[in-house]
């Protein structure tokens, strides 16, 4: 394992965060924050409770992984595809590297910023509601879990995509609906029979559902589902990437 050139990848990609550090940290902390203003004044007020837990309370793991799936898919797509764009991810398939070290730094990059963000924006939430975490260490396994999918995800968008415009087609075209019908601001049981079932055919409900039973114990479905479904998704990702790096898929020309 080639750890100086995966050190390499890593810290270019993360060095381009720290210097736009204006779109990459503070841009979804205030955007998530203006969702606490305006669905915690507008809904709360009619909402007090959903499962025992209020209204500000309950959204706040759904806010999380609203922003960790959305900049977890945009760094890692970006951070793929601006090489391909500029021509210079030439250097990198030639360079004694492993396809294993390539995605490992630049998923590993992108799977860290969203983490830090979603933190950070757990520690925004805590200014407006109170938080408390019930199973911390579980927060955290869903948490990385999630980062680390959706980045394998954005790095094949970026690897598929061949202009911008398809670069933020599938984020926002699909992921983004997805994730705000997948219970980000509700709660699935609250919904009729049938739409409910329709909803469960979303994933973005498992890991949501997930993420939420780690903080106050109260989930849509089986932790121990949200939890398959999130590593059978993560293996889809792996196999995905390790046959485009095997035939050359969008890279070779």
């Amino acid at each position: 394992m080639n750890f100086r050139a995966i050190q390499a990848i890593y810290l270019f990609e993360m060095a381009r965060t720290w210097r736009t550090l204006l779109q990459s940290i503070v841009s979804p902390v205030v955007s998530t924050s203006l969702y606490f203003v305006v669905f915690g004044a507008a809904i709360g007020s009619r909402i007090t409770e959903v499962d025992g837990v209020s209204y500000g309370t309950f959204i706040v793991p759904g806010l999380v992984m609203l922003s960790v799936l959305t900049q977890s898919i945009a760094n890692a797509s970006f951070g793929i595809y601006f090489p391909k764009f500029v021509g210079t991810i030439y250097e990198i398939l030639s360079a004694p590297v492993s396809y294993i070290e390539i995605v490992i730094g630049y998923v590993g990059a992108a799977a860290t910023k969203s983490i830090i963000l979603g933190l950070i924006i757990l520690a925004t939430a805590a200014l407006f509601v109170p938080l408390h975490i019930l199973h911390p260490w579980w927060m955290l396994t869903f948490l990385m879990l999630t980062a680390v999918t959706f980045s394998l995800f954005g790095f094949i968008i970026g690897i598929w995509a061949d202009g911008f415009e398809k670069l933020q087609m599938i984020p926002m075209l699909v992921v983004t609906p997805l994730t705000f019908l997948g219970g980000s601001f509700y709660s699935v049981n609250m919904l009729p029979s049938g739409w409910r079932t329709i909803t469960l055919l979303n994933p973005v409900v498992y890991l949501i559902s997930g993420f939420r039973w780690s903080f106050y114990e109260i989930a849509d479905v089986s932790v121990a589902l949200s939890l398959g479904m999130t590593i059978g998704f993560l293996a889809i990702c792996m196999t995905l990437v390790w046959w485009i790096f095997r035939t050359g898929y969008r890279l070779r020309n």
